[in-house]
């Protein structure tokens, strides 16, 4: 699978709240937000059919 970067803003104090949270479950932020966004792009696939 192809990967690409991108920037984003976001508010920083929720980043660094954000950022520790996964830090602690050992998860990566980037794949949380991928799979936010898989997750967003199945409810409106549902939505169209």
């Amino acid at each position: 699978m192809d990967s690409k970067n991108i920037t984003l803003r976001v508010n920083s104090k929720v980043y660094d709240r954000y950022r520790e949270l996964c830090k602690k479950k050992g998860l990566l932020v980037s794949r949380q937000v991928e799979i936010m966004m898989e997750e967003q792009l199945k409810k409106e696939d549902g939505n169209n059919e």
